[in-house]
Parts: C-alpha cells; sequence; structure tokens
C-alpha cells in the first residue's frame, strides 16, 4: 500500500542550486511528515543553510533545479493554511471546508506567501529583534497576525517565556540581553506563530549545554504537539536528540541519510581528535581586573549585579577563556575590556608597550589609546553585502595599501584562518557574502579582525555555531596567528571543548563572579560538576 499524501507536509524532490557557476546544492532529496523531525549533518560550506533557506522560500534562494512540494490543507475563501490532516475540517477564520493540495512551492503564487506565514525559521547569528524594545513588547509584535485573541496574547506570553526559561527578563530591553537570551526570544517569537514547520539553523550554537537542553526540550515538545522540525546543529550530539531521521551533506550531495543514530554514528566516525600544542613565548601581564563591578538598575529587579567583583590578569601571547553559561556576565566583562561597556566599579588597565592605561580613564589619552590596539568579534557580526571578500579585508574596513600588496596581506591572512588549499583561496577573493557558508563568513569576519593586527583580539563566541570541522580549523587557525603574529586572545564561550582545544588558561563564570581560574581541562571538570549541580 502506496504512503497516503497527507502524511507527508513537505517533500524535496532533486533541488539543486549554483552560486557564482558553483554547485552548491546537488540534487538533494527527502521527506518530513506532519509532527516529524529531521536534522541536517554537515561541516561547514556543506549546504545545510541554504537549503535552509530554500525551503523558507527567500527570495534570493530560489532553485535552479528540482520542486519543493508542501501538502496543506487550505481554506479557498480566506486562503489560510494548516497540517493536511486538517482536510475536511471548517476553517478556524472562516469557517469554510479546508481542501488538501500539493503545492509547488516556488510556482504557486496564491499559496507562497500563506506557506511563508506558518513555516518559522531560527537563523544562525541573526537575532531579529527589536533593539529598542523590552521583551515584551517584542514578544506581543510577534501575535499581531496570529488568530488568538487579544486577552489570550499576554498569558500565551508568560507560556512561553516560561517555556524558554526568560520570564524574569520580560521588562529589559532586547539590545542588552545576552546572544543566548536573545537567541531563546527569537525562538519563543517564532513558537508564537504556532508553525506547521519550524527550519532551526544552528538553534543552541552559541548557547551553554543548561541552557542548550533548555531549548532542546522545547523543540521537543513542540514536535510532540505535532509541529514538523527540520534542524541543523553542530553538535552531533543535538541532531540525535532532536531529530528521529538525519540527512548528512557534503559539498551540496547527500552522503547518508536515515535513522538519525546511524547517521550521526556515521558522521562522527569522520572525526579526528586535535592535539593542542603548548605555547613557549607566554609573556607578562597585558590585561589586569581587579574587583570589577558593573551595576545597572531594573525597574522589575532593582540592582542587578551583572558582573560583581571579578579580579584575574591576562598575560601577553597567551589565549586566555572567558567561559560559562548564557547571563553569565562574560560577554559584558569582555566589553569592559574592550573599553565598549564603562565599569561601576574596580580598576582594569591594558598595557600597551611599556604604558599601562586606565580603563576609567576617557577620551584619546585614556581607555581610546588601548582601544586602537584591540580588535573585537561580535556574536553578531556583518559583513558588507555588496563588496566581495578581497573588498570586505581591504577597502570596506580601512586598509590603506598598494592593490598587490593588499591582496598579499588578504591572502595571509586567509591562511591564517584555515583557507589554505590555493584554488579555494582563489575562488573565495571574488565571492559575495550572499555566497559564503556560514562558516566562511564567520571565518571572514574573524579575517576582518585579524588583518589590522591588533595586539589585542577578543572574541565573543567565536565557534558558537560551526561544524566540528570548523571548529578545529579556527582553534588552529587562532593558535597559528598567536604564533605567527604575537597576539594575545580572549575567548569569550560556553563550550568547554573549545576551551580545551584552544586556550592555555581559563576563567570559570557563574551569576557574574569568577568560580576557578585554571587549567582548561580543570575548568571543563568544574563546568561539567557545576551543571550537574545545578540539575539536582
Amino acid at each position: 500500500m502506496g504512503i497516503k499524501l497527507s502524511e507527508y507536509l513537505l517533500e524535496v524532490e532533486n533541488i539543486s542550486i549554483d552560486f557564482d557557476n558553483k554547485k552548491i546544492l546537488d540534487n538533494v532529496s527527502f521527506k518530513v511528515k506532519e509532527g516529524e523531525s529531521l536534522g541536517l549533518l554537515g561541516k561547514s560550506g556543506s549546504g545545510k543553510s541554504v537549503l535552509i533557506n530554500i525551503l523558507r522560500g527567500t527570495k534570493e534562494y530560489r532553485p535552479t533545479k528540482g520542486k519543493i512540494f508542501y501538502n496543506v490543507s487550505y481554506c479557498p475563501k480566506c486562503m489560510k493554511v494548516d497540517f493536511p490532516s486538517k482536510k475536511g475540517t471548517p476553517c478556524t477564520k472562516c469557517n469554510e471546508e479546508m481542501i488538501l493540495k500539493k503545492v509547488d512551492f516556488w510556482e504557486d503564487t496564491a499559496l507562497f506567501n500563506p506557506i511563508r506565514k506558518r513555516t518559522a525559521i531560527m537563523l544562525q547569528r541573526t537575532f531579529s529583534l527589536y533593539g529598542e524594545k523590552t521583551v515584551m513588547e517584542n514578544m506581543q509584535d510577534a501575535f499581531t497576525e496570529t488568530e488568538i485573541p487579544k486577552n489570550m496574547v499576554i498569558p500565551k506570553i508568560i507560556e512561553l517565556l516560561q517555556k524558554v526559561n526568560m520570564i524574569q527578563r520580560m521588562t529589559h530591553i532586547a539590545r542588552d540581553l545576552s546572544g543566548g537570551e536573545k537567541q531563546r526570544i527569537v525562538l519563543a517569537r517564532q513558537l508564537a506563530i504556532n508553525p506547521m514547520l519550524l527550519l532551526a539553523d544552528e538553534p543552541t550554537g552559541t548557547l551553554d549545554p543548561l541552557t542548550a537542553n533548555t531549548v532542546h526540550n522545547v523543540l521537543l515538545d513542540a514536535v510532540k504537539q505535532g509541529m514538523s522540525l527540520i534542524v541543523t546543529s553542530h553538535w552531533p550530539e543535538a541532531i540525535e536528540l532532536l531529530a528521529q531521521k538525519a540527512v548528512w551533506l557534503e559539498n551540496g550531495k547527500v552522503i547518508h541519510d536515515g535513522d538519525s543514530k546511524e547517521v550521526v554514528k556515521a558522521f562522527m566516525e569522520k572525526l579526528m581528535p586535535e592535539e593542542k600544542v603548548r605555547f613557549p613565548g607566554i609573556g607578562s601581564g597585558i590585561i589586569e581586573l581587579w574587583d570589577v563591578k558593573k551595576y545597572y538598575y531594573s525597574i522589575s529587579r532593582g540592582v542587578v549585579k551583572a558582573v560583581d567583583g571579578v579580579t584575574f590578569a591576562v598575560n601577553e601571547k597567551e589565549i586566555f577563556g572567558l567561559v560559562g553559561k548564557s547571563g553569565t556576565g562574560k560577554t559584558t566583562v569582555s566589553r569592559m575590556i574592550a573599553g565598549i561597556t564603562p565599569f561601576t566599579e574596580g580598576e582594569l588597565n591594558i598595557r600597551i608597550g611599556d604604558e599601562w592605561i586606565d580603563m576609567k580613564e576617557p577620551g584619546f589619552l585614556g581607555k581610546g589609546k588601548a582601544m586602537l590596539y584591540m580588535g573585537v568579534l561580535h556574536q553578531e557580526y556583518t559583513l558588507y553585502p555588496d563588496k566581495n571578500v578581497l573588498q570586505n579585508l581591504t577597502d570596506a574596513i580601512g586598509i590603506k595599501l598598494p592593490k598587490e600588496l593588499g591582496k598579499m596581506k588578504v591572502i595571509s591572512v586567509l591562511e591564517g584562518v584555515g583557507f589554505e588549499d590555493q584554488k579555494e583561496l582563489d575562488e573565495i577573493l571574488n565571492k559575495m557574502p550572499d555566497a559564503l557558508s556560514v562558516g566562511e563568513k564567520h571565518r571572514i569576519a574573524l579575517a576582518q579582525v585579524l588583518i589590522k593586527e591588533p595586539r589585542i583580539v577578543i572574541l565573543d563566541e567565536p565557534t558558537g555555531t560551526m561544524d566540528p570541522f570548523t571548529r578545529k580549523i579556527v582553534a588552529k587557525s587562532i593558535r597559528k596567528a598567536r604564533e605567527v603574529l604575537g597576539e594575545t586572545f580572549l575567548i569569550v564561550t560556553h563550550d568547554s571543548d573549545f576551551i580545551v582545544d584552544v586556550c592555555d588558561r581559563a576563567c570559570f563564570m557563574k551569576d557574574g563572579k569568577v568560580v576557578f581560574i585554571g587549567e582548561p581541562e580543570d575548568i571543563k571538570e568544574k563546568m561539567l560538576s557545576t551543571e550537574e549541580a545545578d540539575k539536582e
């Protein structure tokens, strides 16, 4: 007996897409049932994010070949769409009978937008929040086009914020949230539209394990309620947890598909551990914090101690980690070191040459002098969309060099962030940002920082949404940059495994305080034991 049409929500048939005459996806096919979850595995550049955008109907990602079919029930009167299982039921808006239809998504102009409205998407490092509005206001905006009665909106918002463990932040301005907190608000906003399908591109990539577990549970619960889920992740364990089926992509082609446990097992067999070599050239202190505090006032909670008496020192040419779960204050500490965020109390000094700069002192002769020698890669980085990679790494960021010398410098830096193959280097220079994978974009953004030759480099979640292959490349490139350029690195992350791979020492933070400073392996053990204790 054949499968009934209504058992599949989505059918992907032989999808291919080209960018700059290069095939990004090559003959990809799979199906997803109503209430089923599918994981997409693959290293950076394999086509996962491009596929997500095709399924969403993002204008710039119209497939070159192949078809996307959505099997939906729709109302012929108001054009509302719903799950295929709603066939024959009355429309909740106008009471007409819902009709089953197999929709050729990219060709059906009538149902293209209605389907998009019932398809939620979470993109990597794109938080899509109104920065000046509160969390509550951001949530209210998400309900604008839903059918939920006005008197039920606030209770529904409270329910969603409780699910993502963000109820305590409802009065906070969105721009003041940590990256992990923003990610959870984005998820809550997407669930507010009651989607048929959620396309989640690295939904927990920038989150610590405890916060990631919260998000995983919310996604699993949504699938149990009937929502379909397509998720990408650089954590194979997350794919195994979240997805019933998986597709492994490599160079745009399907390498393996089937049961998620089997696909993950095959994928993991290709990962090889990267040995870390101790660096002998670490010098004397270059960053010193003494009892540094950052307090601010919240209407709902009074005085909030975002950073509460932090003391540590970083040595020249050291790779030092600031590690802790989302919202622990580590990003705030890094922003204070960078001179971006003022601190309330304490001492913070940066050494430039032989001169110690007091970061409390404003202006060019104060902290401004140190800021000239610091490079920062934020979680929410951007590349200039109308400029190719070579331009993004030269004139777009104010590098004034003769053309050929500038190109040589760019190639040198790109080699330092992992673009070592000559053919790959030649291709990448002329690519536009839209033609880059997320992992490639991230390495170009890192190159933008390194090309300015800063003395101190601050990287906020540098591998948050990268696959294991690219993470190893980034770890290697950071160590190589330290060796060749003599830079000092401050790595801000929730990822204890990456700390072990790349750092000489690390500082574990919790609730705005320093818990432990020491060897990366000891930090990882301390984090795991703390997480276990928090679960109890």
